[in-house]
């Protein structure tokens, strides 16, 4: 969507771009120009306490119960988990709202979601072990690996996971972006969506800058490090994130889905980014359109457990993580928020945004004080009108202002 006080055409925020106006945030663009009410009721109520030995005072968990629900309020989020942690001073979190708005189902702790854009950071940890296997470098250019992309001998694979390479978004296109919002809406039958036709959406518009000059956010970009994966270790990119990446984290819950379906339990997911702009049930949209740059769904349990090792880099050696955390400020001269290797930095928070149809997420650590915070909401509505960011991302906001006064997630 766009955020830059213009016009909001699709899922993609362009704040201040990486050029002067309009940054893109990362978040997993769905695609049009919609702006619509939603006329969810009643969401914010808490619906359960998930950690009866949390340690937070009365006073403390009464402050973030209220400001998560206003938040949930005030964007029409249907279901929301939210947790935070400092040792020492508060280790809560809660599920707000409910599952599903049929039936009331109250949200739960173990429910799948589908994390969109957190995605790109499991995808950029399995190019960095490569790296580390020194089976490939960041200085090769991506036409070592996957022939016919534009530039492919200027653009490298450190340029494509750090978002400036300058090439097109595929899902910026509008004739896509109409494909696509007529076929997800069948469901689970919808035609899947490969790699290679993402790339050739992509590869029918120019660069939009000379590779390494600018910053970006492209899809495009994680999608070609998902086929460099895939060429360079022989496995296919589901595969290798089970066997690299899940297993020995033991995120037995966190999948790569071959179709719309998802696993029980689950939240269903709602949003406005449909052809009339109403609000839509998105659950069972088929996200292989997202591909390596948001396909897999996960759990709140997992998604905290990614948050501790993506932050430490613990699959990763030491100075393949400290080079990943060499963020570059998105808007020069603005160090509040800069882009690493497939990793966000934003006043200290580490971590990454998610946005794909009818789910937001935001999952950061602040590695030093091994705090983490790990949040969802069941909503990609737009509400421009008030200010047009992701739903969790004004959840993370207000979570760490009460938390962490002295770093505050913002954009």
């Amino acid at each position: 969507m766009r955020t830059d006080g213009e016009r909001h055409r699709g899922w993609r925020s362009r704040r201040r771009a990486g050029r002067a106006r309009g940054r893109r945030t990362p978040a997993l663009v769905a695609v049009v120009a919609v702006i619509a009410a939603s006329g969810l009721a009643g969401c914010g109520k808490p619906a359960e306490k998930t950690t009866p030995g949390a340690t937070a005072s009365a006073e403390l968990a009464a402050q973030l119960d209220a400001a998560v629900t206003q938040v949930m309020k005030d964007f029409d989020i249907p279901g929301a988990v939210v947790g935070i942690s400092v040792p020492g001073k508060v280790d809560y979190v809660k599920t707000f709202g409910v599952a599903d708005r049929a039936t009331g189902t109250p949200m739960r702790l173990d429910d799948h979601i589908r994390i969109g854009s957190l995605t790109k950071t499991f995808t950029g940890t399995a190019v960095l072990q490569l790296v580390d296997q020194k089976r490939i470098a960041l200085s090769d250019p991506i036409s070592k690996y996957v022939p016919g992309v534009p530039s492919g001998d200027k653009i490298t694979l450190q340029m494509l996971g750090e978002m400036r390479s300058g090439l097109f978004t595929y899902d910026d296109d509008k004739q896509w972006q109409k494909s696509i919002l007529t076929e997800l809406p069948k469901g689970p039958s919808a035609g899947a969506v490969t790699a290679q036709q993402l790339l050739d959406v992509a590869f029918r518009h120019p660069l939009k800058f000379e590779p390494g000059t600018q910053y970006d956010y492209s899809n495009t970009n994680a999608v070609l490090l998902g086929m460099v994966v895939e060429k360079v270790s022989g496995l296919s990119l589901p595969d290798y994130l089970q066997q690299h990446i899940f297993t020995p984290l033991k995120l037995t819950r966190t999948s790569w889905p071959s179709d719309g379906n998802m696993p029980a339990p689950y939240a269903h997911g709602y949003t406005n980014q449909t052809v009339d702009g109403t609000v839509a049930d998105a659950t069972l949209w088929n996200p292989s359109w997202a591909n390596a740059a948001g396909q897999l769904i996960s759990t709140y349990a997992d998604m905290k457990t990614w948050d501790v090792a993506l932050g430490k880099g613990s699959l990763l050696s030491a100075e393949t993580q400290k080079k990943r955390l060499e963020a570059k400020e998105v808007v020069p001269g603005n160090p509040a928020y800069k882009y690493g290797f497939a990793i966000i930095e934003s006043h200290g928070w580490i971590g990454h945004t998610g946005v794909i149809f009818g789910y937001t997420s935001a999952v950061f650590s602040i590695p030093a004080q091994n705090a983490t915070m790990t949040i969802f909401a069941t909503s990609s509505i737009l509400k421009p009108d008030k200010t047009p960011q992701a739903p969790a991302e004004h959840l993370a906001k207000v979570v760490s202002s009460i938390v962490t006064p002295d770093h505050v997630y913002s954009q």
